[in-house]
């Protein structure tokens, strides 16, 4: 069994002390690849230097919502250069975040604007981060798929079954955190449900969201194991077959990775 852990943060406090190591346990675990994610443009050469590091490390390049007010002059010429190495598989994460509101809402849409030029200049895949921001995020996204040229997938998912039905209706991909082992989170485990193997990836968002049964514990990328166990009893998969679909999914999508 292969998994792929889709999105993790390798050189976030918590991980980046103890790298190898970390990088090690997954790998005992079945995981053959990992998606090392930026979320603020000052992180990007530590984290490309980490894909450089280990041929199964992958980078992004882009700025999360929270960090929008620092960024007020990133633009997608910034973010095409700094996609042009090639370990650097996708733009993100970028997006909305209206439950913090850590940065100015109109500030988030004109960074998510910007990652959205830029994958479409590359034909890199979006990493979108959204939270409480559904109707704006599938405006956004929906107007850019329109036009052509965009896909990407969903992060860290915990919306709605809406939101979900239209992400996979526009191409994206729905992605699976340690969330949906949470015993409060009956409304996206029935959503989980219902997301088309074809289109399903696996990830931690590492060192957060440490899945069952290792809550309050620093998550780590050797714990999408226990997240993917969980998504395909809940949706009535064989584990294997779970890993290597989002597997295979992970390598459709961030196309440049299988390169």
């Amino acid at each position: 069994m292969r998994l792929i852990d889709s999105h993790c943060h390798l050189n976030y406090p918590g991980l980046v002390e103890r790298q190898d190591e970390v990088l090690d346990s997954a790998r005992a675990r079945g995981v053959g690849g990992f998606l090392n994610i930026a979320t603020r443009q000052t992180e990007w050469g530590d984290i490309l230097a980490t894909a450089e590091r280990h041929g199964d490390v992958w980078a992004s390049v882009g700025v999360h919502p929270h960090e929008a007010d620092a960024h007020p002059d990133l633009g997608a010429t910034a973010l095409v250069d700094g996609s042009q190495h090639a370990k650097v598989v996708a733009i993100g994460e970028c997006g909305l975040d209206y439950y913090y509101d850590k940065s100015d809402r109109a500030a988030q849409r004109e960074r998510f604007a910007a990652h959205i030029e830029a994958a479409r200049e590359t034909g890199l895949p979006l990493i979108v981060h959204t939270r409480d921001a559904e109707e704006d995020t599938a405006a956004i996204l929906g107007a850019a798929v329109k036009q052509g040229g965009v896909t990407g997938v969903l992060h860290c998912f915990t919306g709605s079954l809406d939101l979900a039905r239209k992400a996979l209706d526009m191409g994206f991909f729905i992605s699976l955190s340690g969330i949906v082992t949470f015993k409060n989170a009956r409304d996206l485990q029935e959503t989980a449900k219902q997301v088309p193997l074809d289109r399903l990836l696996v990830e931690t968002d590492s060192p957060f969201l440490a899945p069952v049964p290792h809550r309050g514990k620093p998550c780590e990328p050797a714990f999408v194991a226990d997240t993917a166990a969980f998504a395909a009893d809940l949706r009535g998969e064989e584990p294997d077959t779970l890993a290597e679909a989002t597997t295979a999914n992970f390598f459709r999508l961030f196309s440049r990775a299988a390169g």
